[in-house]
């Protein structure tokens, strides 16, 4: 979907479009956390109601990102919202172009493509809850998301309690180091693993305010750099503790038929992967992995709308 002059054409609410016009803060959002390949309902509904709001209390204008019948929004209109929370196909951004052509009456946006959108539509911060990464394994499967491509493509700031727990952490961070990606912590010097505040993986840049990170930002952008990752840990009274939260997904894992040295699933890959294993945590947790995702997805958002309103500031 391209105008007469080239561009590619969005659609956006009117808070969007009139916060974009007066340069005010707008944080970008994915749609499958809330839909039914991410929170289960009516989690999903309670999860986008917090995170709409924090990212609005925190002085900024949300900007939800999905297709809907063969249309790219940058901040859907609220009369959709239900629609949001349903049954819908996962977009990723090499899926955009695909569902557009082919009419999608919803397709959920993930990180790579809710980047995407951002950068189209001059939002530069997008939050969200955790990155798609360097699955375990990767050594037989080659299973990388396109998250970490897309995130160092674009000049957008990427909100995050780190990647999904149950991936190769190591590797997703060396991956992001290769893609020249800066990964600052968030008030802290060690990289999330997701549900618990610390994998134990050292960060090599970590700040302490938004005005501090906006002008990382800047001079990131001014050299030529893409984007940025900033990584906040969930809040410490839902976090789990490292080692409760590795056996749990060890088993999460090996009930799908990915644990390490398992012969490789082949039905079970790619997109489809993240939302088998999240729910297997959420079984074996007793919940409580699905309380610390509603609470990190809400404290991304408030950050995010930290660093929006700084970089306005700095403008």
């Amino acid at each position: 979907m391209v105008n007469q002059s080239g561009a590619l054409a969005l659609r956006l609410n009117d808070s969007v479009a009139s916060a974009l016009k007066a340069g005010s803060a707008v944080v970008a959002l994915e749609s499958t956390i809330f839909s039914n390949l991410g929170l289960p309902a009516p989690y999903n509904s309670e999860a986008l109601a917090r995170v709409m709001a924090a990212v609005v209390s925190g002085g900024a204008v949300p900007a939800l990102t999905a297709v809907l019948d063969g249309e790219i929004w940058c901040g859907v209109t609220e009369s959709t919202h239900d629609t949001i929370c349903g049954p819908t196909q996962k977009v990723a951004y090499r899926d955009v172009a695909s569902a557009v052509g082919h009419k999608a009456t919803y397709g959920a946006t993930t990180v790579s493509a809710s980047v995407a959108i951002a950068a189209a539509a001059g939002v530069d911060v997008f939050a969200t809850g955790g990155i798609g990464g360097v699955h375990r394994n990767w050594e037989q499967s080659l299973d990388v998301s396109a998250d970490l491509g897309a995130i160092a493509k674009h000049q957008v700031i990427t909100v995050c309690a780190g990647a999904k727990s149950f991936l190769d952490l190591p590797a997703t961070l060396e991956r992001l180091e290769t893609l020249s990606v800066p990964v600052v912590g968030w008030r802290t010097d060690e990289f999330p693993a997701f549900y618990a505040t610390s994998s134990g993986l050292p960060l090599n840049a970590v700040v302490h305010s938004a005005t501090e990170l906006a002008e990382i930002a800047q001079l990131h952008w001014s050299l030529g750099g893409g984007g940025l990752l900033v990584v906040n840990p969930v809040p410490e009274e839902h976090a789990i503790d490292l080692a409760e939260l590795d056996e749990w997904t060890v088993e999460a894992l090996r009930r799908e038929g990915l644990a390490p040295g398992a012969q490789p699933n082949v039905e079970l890959a790619g997109p489809s992967v993240t939302p088998r294993v999240l729910a297997g945590l959420v079984d074996l947790s007793g919940g409580r992995t699905l309380q610390a995702n509603l609470a990190l997805a809400e404290s991304n958002a408030e950050v995010g709308a930290s660093i929006a309103v700084a970089l306005r500031s700095g403008d």
